[in-house]
């Protein structure tokens, strides 16, 4: 079997489209650009997909990610063009490669977002990020299917700043309008989402956005604790197809 790790995004309307809206829509997809898809066994055959940690509905993302299973050799390029020709508009393939490595899942240790506030001022927004970052503890609620669960979402935050950004969409330096943050945050158990920093934000310095925040994952994968950043989880399997490159060229030639 061949495996390809592929990166998709969710934009515009489709930041609206549940994680099982996605797999119907993907699993159409691989049958419209006749990938040779491997199957599980048993009574019930599904497409090998492994999902990772996908983003909550209604949020944004430049960073998903999912892996396939294929019966035969594929370009991974190909594949992706072919697959992103199939999906719809906002769920985009953008990059596809060799699983060369195992344990993708395991370097899905970080999220890189950006939370968009307008009818907050910079300045508002600076001063709460301050206190946050002050405070040893957050402790934030939120109701899951177990029940309403208390946990700290500032032992997640690695990196949590605010800037002026323009209304309308205008985000060039020095507009003004609304408030981005930009935050790293750890995937801890219990996880903890923007929705809970923007919690608390509210908790330690009573922020509280007229209008819902918009809401964008741009990027996930290794954290670089000395940077705060976060790096790219496709990155080992692309050094190790291009460290492969040599040796296949070597037999070839001989």
């Amino acid at each position: 079997m061949q495996r390809i790790r592929l990166r998709y995004t969710k934009r515009g309307r489709l930041r609206f489209t549940s994680h099982r809206d996605f797999q119907r829509a993907f699993e159409r997809a691989l049958r419209r650009a006749k990938v040779p898809m491997a199957y599980s066994a048993g009574f019930s055959p599904h497409p090998k997909v492994s999902y990772a940690n996908a983003a909550p509905t209604g949020t944004g993302s430049e960073a998903e990610y999912l892996e396939i299973q294929l019966t035969e050799q594929r370009d991974p390029d190909t594949l992706r063009e072919l697959l992103d020709e199939s999906m719809p508009t906002g769920l985009d393939i953008i990059d596809a490669v060799e699983a060369r490595t195992t344990g993708l899942a395991d370097r899905l240790q970080a999220s890189e977002w950006e939370m968009r506030l307008d009818g907050v001022e910079p300045a508002e927004a600076e001063r709460a990020v301050a206190a946050f970052l002050a405070a040893e503890t957050v402790e934030v609620q939120r109701l899951t299917k177990n029940g309403l669960r208390t946990f700290d979402a500032r032992a997640a935050v690695a990196h949590l700043e605010a800037r002026a950004g323009g209304a309308d969409g205008d985000d060039r330096p020095g507009a003004t309008g609304c408030a981005i943050l930009r935050l790293v945050v750890r995937h801890l158990t219990p996880a903890v989402r923007p929705d809970d920093v923007l919690s608390g934000l509210r908790a330690t310095a009573d922020l509280a956005p007229p209008v819902p925040a918009g809401v964008t994952r741009l990027a996930q994968g290794l954290l670089d604790e000395e940077t705060g950043t976060v790096t790219d989880p496709l990155a080992p399997d692309r050094e190790a197809v291009t460290a492969a490159a040599p040796t296949a060229a070597g037999l070839t030639s001989s």
